[in-house]
């Protein structure tokens, strides 16, 4: 089974998305009859434009420019030409890279298969070119794809998928547990971590709401330490903002962190905490998986995919979007009781191991493909 993954980047480069493609493409490769491919932009500049990496075969095309988060690269469809392959699977929210292998698909009468993460939107200008794609191109696209994927069963609400329903599953995203694992070494006492892209596009992750909320949480533990990674656009944006606040002495900004650096971080931390704000934008929260595999309680909004497992379980607090009092207090709650971080620790290990391992996501994927072929 010769397997052509498209989305718009990969790894190296740290999202949701190229988290998602990356894991099930490793674990696909694993397979005695399958062969996976990966045809996407060349972002980092700095990566191979041809690479072996965990079996996985990457092509990276040179790209110019991008339209909102989405990398144009003009070689993409003669690319995809010029491949064998048996299917080919691609990803929304970005346009170009799902639009051509839809075409190319066609073409070339092979099953295709959608992962929807999410909505397609923007802000201004941009959300009226996102409007016209929605009523076109998008239409387009999972009309005709044989298999549309969703992480979570509030995507069927969606009103984009409204005439597709016979044609959805439900695969939840996964993790590694046998990677993201905790270690040895003590917990920073009152640390929470927060990881995300600190670009326009990833605002909706919440991170103006949590140092809102550190403002209020520093009056009842002085100590606290809110560590922030990644990198982008904003980031002295947030800096500032930090300043504004009063909060130099409780904030870090690590900037980007590898692979092994954001383990460590979720491993030493006391605390995760995803504050999404806007249901339409907000993919399955695969960090939020990440840190309970690595027994770090977490915060998170009621609006990520995994937020039921994480209310059933005991192992965080979830709480409604942009209320930084239900935030304010939930940090509080977890990170001046010992006991409760213990047992939530516990609770989420528990629950990846028992419902979220990579391999067993996989396994459905790959189900899914022998169904169309």
């Amino acid at each position: 089974m010769k397997i052509i993954q498209t989305p718009v980047r990969f790894y190296p480069f740290i999202g949701g998305v190229e988290q998602y493609v990356y894991y099930i493409s490793k674990q696909l490769a694993m397979y005695d009859n399958c062969e996976v491919k990966v045809i996407c932009a060349k972002q980092p500049e700095n990566t191979p434009t041809n690479q072996i990496y965990d079996n996985i075969s990457i092509k990276r095309l040179k790209y110019y420019g991008k339209i909102a988060n989405t990398n144009i690269t003009p070689s993409l469809p003669r690319t995809l030409l010029s491949e064998n392959f048996d299917i080919v699977h691609t990803h929304i929210p970005t346009p170009w890279s799902s639009d051509w292998s839809n075409i190319i698909s066609r073409i070339k009468n092979k099953p295709l298969v959608v992962t929807y993460h999410n909505d397609i939107i923007g802000n201004g200008f941009a959300n009226t070119i996102a409007n016209i794609y929605n009523k076109t191109a998008l239409k387009f696209l999972l009309n005709k794809a044989d298999k549309i994927i969703i992480t979570q069963d509030n995507y069927i609400k969606s009103k984009h998928l409204q005439n597709y329903k016979d044609k959805i599953t439900t695969i939840p995203n996964g993790v590694d547990s046998s990677l993201f694992k905790p270690n040895n070494t003590k917990r920073q006492k009152n640390q929470i971590f927060f990881l995300s892209v600190l670009d326009k596009f990833h605002k909706y992750k919440g991170l103006d709401y949590l140092l809102e909320a550190l403002v209020y949480v520093k009056k009842e533990i002085p100590t606290v330490k809110l560590v922030v990674g990644g990198k982008g656009e904003l980031l002295d944006f947030y800096k500032e903002k930090t300043h504004e606040l009063k909060l130099e002495d409780n904030v870090e900004f690590k900037g980007f962190l590898s692979d092994s650096d954001v383990i460590e971080n979720y491993a030493n931390s006391e605390l995760f905490i995803l504050p999404s704000i806007s249901s339409l934008q907000e993919g399955f929260g695969i960090v939020v998986l990440e840190a309970l595999s690595c027994k770090t309680p977490v915060i998170s909004t009621d609006i990520v995919g995994v937020a039921d497992d994480v209310i059933k379980t005991n192992s965080g607090i979830i709480i409604p979007p942009k209320d930084t009092q239900a935030l304010t207090n939930a940090i509080i709650k977890i990170l001046t009781d010992d006991n409760l971080k213990h047992n939530m620790g516990e609770n989420g290990r528990k629950l990846i191991q028992q419902k979220y391992e990579w391999s067993e996501i996989a396994k459905s994927i790959y189900e899914l493909y022998e169904e169309l072929l």
